[in-house]
């Protein structure tokens, strides 16, 4: 299995409900480095798994939904806590939209999953990994 990863970082602002959550219940700011690895069994006939300059596109594009944003004033991830698991669910659903709408070029076409990982410090970090 073949990997393509891009790395990209995104500021937002936001606050978690739920006791569990301590003084993140009041808004604050994150600053993520995000990781977004693009995963296939085989590469196109160039030896390339995903055009590198489509995907950092893409993965610039996807981000910039979220950039300089107050997630409890964005409808996207509705009904949810914008915890760093599920916006890194989040940020792999729409790099799958992409990917499928051939938004990465062929090869974007042909992955068998996508792993987005995203590091809210130097001592924690959530992924999220789905198929295709």
């Amino acid at each position: 299995m073949f990997t393509v990863t891009i790395r990209d970082h995104v500021m937002i602002a936001h606050s978690l409900r739920g006791e569990v959550f301590g003084p993140a219940q009041r808004l604050h700011g994150a600053t993520y480095v995000v990781d977004a690895g693009f995963a296939g069994p085989e590469l196109d006939a160039d030896g390339i798994l995903v055009d590198i300059g489509r995907a950092t596109d893409v993965v610039r594009e996807v981000l910039d939904r979220l950039r300089y944003r107050n997630l409890d004033n964005e409808d996207l991830v509705a009904g949810q806590n914008s915890t760093t698991e599920v916006l890194a669910r989040w940020v792999a659903d729409r790099l799958a939209e992409r990917a499928a709408g051939g938004d990465l070029g062929p090869g974007g076409q042909a992955l068998a999953g996508i792993e987005v990982t995203l590091h809210e410090s130097h001592v924690a970090r959530a992924s999220y990994q789905r198929a295709l």
